[in-house]
């Protein structure tokens, strides 16, 4: 048997203690020798709707976020290929790394609910295992069937992403939200602060 390698994309705008929730769940549940947190180069479902701080600055804040931490890593694999980021490329291209390589893609449940619309979804189903997180007691969205998945339980934190960019720019704390080493590179960077500050 070859690795068992977890894939958890995201924009990561900024990473917060619920991504490492997920991922440090995910890897112990699932058994996973390692687990990329795989920052998107051009998340075009988010850029769209909003400015999203360049790819460096949110692959620095991911590997603020996991230094230390045994089994999780940062991964520019995205950010080094360019682009519009999908997931049946970086699928691809960690197959195509190890052929031995076991694949696990961990997304949301309302990301599960969307596979069929997503690129090239086909390959996304043939090369990964998919791992719905869901959370206790609530009636998550699964998948359509046709697709092999498993769920993944994890502790229901109600942190967001967009919560804590308005929380930066408000001078608001941050602690317990964040780790210390994401709040130091935020502060680092100027990242997140109002045009008024500047």
């Amino acid at each position: 048997m070859g690795e068992r390698l977890g894939i958890f994309g995201g924009t990561f705008d900024p990473p917060h203690v619920g991504h490492l929730v997920v991922a440090v769940n995910a890897r112990h549940e699932l058994r996973l020798d390692r687990l990329l947190l795989v920052v998107a180069h051009d998340p075009w479902q988010k850029t769209s709707a909003r400015v999203v701080s360049s790819a460096a600055d949110r692959l620095a804040m991911v590997e603020a976020a996991v230094a230390g931490v045994e089994g999780l890593e940062a991964s520019a694999l995205e950010i080094e290929r360019g682009g519009v980021s999908y997931s049946a490329d970086t699928l691809r291209a960690l197959n195509d790394e190890d052929p031995t390589r076991e694949l696990f893609l961990i997304v949301g449940s309302d990301a599960a609910a969307g596979l069929p619309t997503w690129e090239r979804g086909d390959e996304v189903q043939a090369l990964a295992t998919i791992v719905v997180v869901t959370r206790p007691g609530a009636e998550d969205a699964a998948p359509p069937s046709g697709w092999s998945w498993q769920a993944l339980e994890t502790p229901r934190l109600e942190v967001s992403s967009t919560d804590l960019r308005t929380r930066i720019a408000d001078g608001r704390p941050l602690d317990y939200l964040l780790t210390p080493d994401v709040i130091d590179c935020i502060h680092a960077r100027r990242l997140y602060r109002s045009v008024a500050d500047d």
